[in-house]
């Protein structure tokens, strides 16, 4: 299917060409239709796969196509709420460029900066609002935002609003909603809080499920490092030099962590940047761009941060601290195995992220390849009867009694920790 079989009004038509849009993703091949029939969406689909064209194309269809007659004075009739100031941003310029030859704008507001500029471009009239939900609710209280005019509400990235602790503030904001609109509920993942709360915003969605959780693991290339917590660095730097790697993200589990990786790597001479929630917004936007452009070649995130990073052609995803939620592992190596793209994710494991790893092989349920040569190893923690692969390194696969010999400590139990080491 190509996208001029989808429907699309010819300046959006023109906008995808300009980009180079041919084909849709399978979320947008299935989503734009029962979207532009006006039905609500209930979406499961990781970054990366597409979503946001899939629920952009038709709200700038359905603005575009009432524009004129119905919204002279550009009340705000789209609203988008995104968890992170970074993913806010891109899906506004996603709407800026597929909407170039409309007269629909957009603008977007976020936290961490000063609210002028916000409410002045506010004030001059937009049609689409992009948001996340902490600014929202301010302007909202402080009479820069109405939303009686919202035809079109997306929740985007559902899952991680619960993680950050939006879920109050997002009831907040369907409660000031309009009763009759479109909306369109999207998550990477569908715990039973996220069912829940999806019911209490949509009314008889139609069901779009794109990626299962094990299909990105799948086409990405794993491979694990038995390391002690205090090699792991040594081990990193060791990799970064000796390894083709020409861009990857580092994924610490702190924010702390991930600004020593970066102070130990520049003094490595290998150039690092880190993009966390306690740094400014000018500073995280600055290091995502740098990567982008690869004046950057390594950048270490967390993973409320990695959120609102879209960026191709990352060679390598290292997990420099492995997640204690295993969903968030997959998210992790999905940054290098981009809509049919492949790539290759590294994982550290020290002894107590053991249980995390367990976890991890029953989501994907596989087990990752072992590296067992390499200068840092834990030898004491080494898997059994390793089996040698590959002509240049000796690889075992992960046996599925190497932890026989650990305490049987639910895993479960750690990731109520996680709200300690949230970013």
């Amino acid at each position: 299917m190509k996208f001029r079989d989808l429907q699309i009004i010819e300046p959006i038509q023109k906008a995808l060409k300009d980009q180079g849009y041919d084909q849709p993703t399978p979320i947008q091949e299935q989503s734009i239709p029962i979207l532009l029939a006006g039905k609500d969406l209930l979406g499961c689909a990781q970054t990366g796969t597409g979503k946001t064209a899939a629920f952009a194309i038709p709200i700038l269809q359905h603005l575009s196509d009432s524009h004129v007659t119905d919204n002279p004075r550009r009340s705000i009739r789209s609203l988008v709420i995104t968890p992170t100031r970074e993913l806010a941003i891109q899906i506004a310029d996603s709407f800026t460029t597929y909407g170039q030859y409309t007269d629909i704008k957009n603008t977007v507001i976020y936290g961490g900066v000063k609210q002028q500029k916000q409410v002045k471009r506010l004030k001059a009239g937009v049609d689409i609002l992009v948001a996340t939900p902490g600014r929202l609710l301010d302007l909202m209280n402080q009479g820069f935002v109405s939303l009686k005019d919202v035809e079109y509400f997306v929740l985007d990235e559902a899952d991680q609003m619960l993680d950050m602790g939006f879920i109050h503030d997002i009831k907040k904001v369907i409660a000031r909603l309009p009763k009759k609109r479109q909306s369109l509920f999207f998550s990477a993942t569908m715990p039973p809080a996220i069912v829940s709360l999806s019911k209490s915003i949509l009314g008889n969605p139609e069901r779009v499920t794109i990626t299962p959780e094990k299909a990105t693991a799948e086409k990405v290339e794993q491979q694990l490092f038995y390391v002690t917590k205090g090699n792991k660095i040594k081990l990193l730097i060791h990799l970064l030099e000796t390894d083709v790697i020409t861009s990857s993200i580092v994924f610490s589990r702190t924010k702390h962590g991930a600004n020593k990786i970066v102070k130990l790597l520049l003094n490595a001479d290998i150039s690092a940047e880190a993009i966390h929630g306690n740094k400014s917004q000018p500073a995280r936007q600055r290091a995502l761009s740098n990567f982008k452009d690869g004046t950057t070649r390594i950048l270490v995130a967390t993973d409320i941060a990695a959120r609102g990073i879209d960026v191709d052609d990352i060679s390598h995803v290292i997990n420099y601290d492995l997640p204690n939620i295993p969903e968030t592992y997959v998210h992790r190596i999905g940054r290098t195995g981009r809509a049919n793209a492949s790539g290759i994710a590294l994982s550290f494991c020290a002894v107590d992220e053991r249980p995390f790893l367990r976890d991890i092989e029953k989501l994907i349920n596989q087990q990752i390849e072992v590296i067992s040569e390499h200068p840092y190893p834990d030898d004491s923690n080494e898997p059994a009867a390793p089996t040698s692969k590959g002509s240049n390194r000796s690889r075992s696969k992960s046996n599925g009694s190497r932890n026989s010999r650990r305490k049987n400590t639910s895993s479960r139990n750690n990731r109520n920790s996680r709200s300690r080491n949230r970013n």
